[in-house]
């Protein structure tokens, strides 16, 4: 195997340095909304997570291997929505569906049916204030712990989990060129009304048009489904 040139050497760190700035100002972003989120929301963290040790036994929390920012798994964190030890056949099978459905040529994806997000509807793993937890998103307000440590953002593509992630096809993998997020481009277009792909393809739409104005437009966006129309984004 021949030794990279030094002229790609140079343009690759040229484009990695580029990149730096922005996401410093990005990260700065996601710390000065996360640390002040964390101590206001403190109380309601106590307070979710008794709720959901009287509802269930189990513990409070769910993590779960996802495949953040240039494909590096983490454990990415949850409010327990799920009876303990629920297995993930349902989901996987679901996933994998999906992403062969958006995978296929697009004339014959005509002739298969449209693959909505995301969720499976009447998921008999799912407990009483799981299903209430999700409906108002508060079981992802733990992932503000996975920003802080560096691992997710406040704003950017959703983190796959590890079967989805094997069955990506190339012009998936362009969203793994930003961090992954809380919420994003996908969840304030449309949410789980936009296909599969649609959300792909927005994921790639916001990597590659990515500005601070961009993400604070996404932030306010979602900060008005949750709190104003009380609609889950993620």
């Amino acid at each position: 195997m021949s030794a990279p040139s030094v002229d790609s050497e140079t343009s690759e760190r040229a484009a990695v340095q580029s990149l730096a700035s922005p996401l410093r100002v990005k990260r700065a972003l996601d710390l000065l909304v996360t640390v002040p989120a964390l101590i206001l929301l403190a109380p309601l963290f106590a307070l979710v997570a008794l709720i959901i040790r009287l509802d269930s036994p189990g513990p409070t929390f769910f993590r779960q291997t996802r495949i953040g920012w240039r494909k590096r798994p983490f454990q990415m964190w949850k409010f327990r929505t799920m009876v303990p030890g629920a297995a993930e056949d349902l989901h996987r099978d679901l996933i994998l569906s999906l992403v062969r459905g958006s995978n296929v040529d697009p004339v014959q994806r005509n002739a298969v049916p449209t693959a909505r997000i995301y969720k499976l509807s009447d998921d008999p793993r799912i407990t009483r204030v799981g299903r209430w937890l999700r409906k108002s998103s508060l079981d992802e307000l733990p992932q503000l712990f996975n920003v802080l440590r560096g691992e997710m953002s406040l704003v950017g593509p959703r983190p796959p989990v590890t079967y989805e992630y094997d069955a990506y096809e190339a012009w998936q993998l362009e969203r793994f060129e930003m961090p992954q997020g809380m919420t994003g481009l996908w969840q304030v277009s449309g949410r789980n009304r936009v296909t599969y792909r649609r959300m792909h393809e927005l994921d790639v739409e916001y990597v590659r048009n990515w500005s601070l104005w961009l993400d604070l437009r996404i932030l306010a966006k979602t900060l008005r489904a949750v709190v104003v129309d009380g609609e889950a984004t993620a």
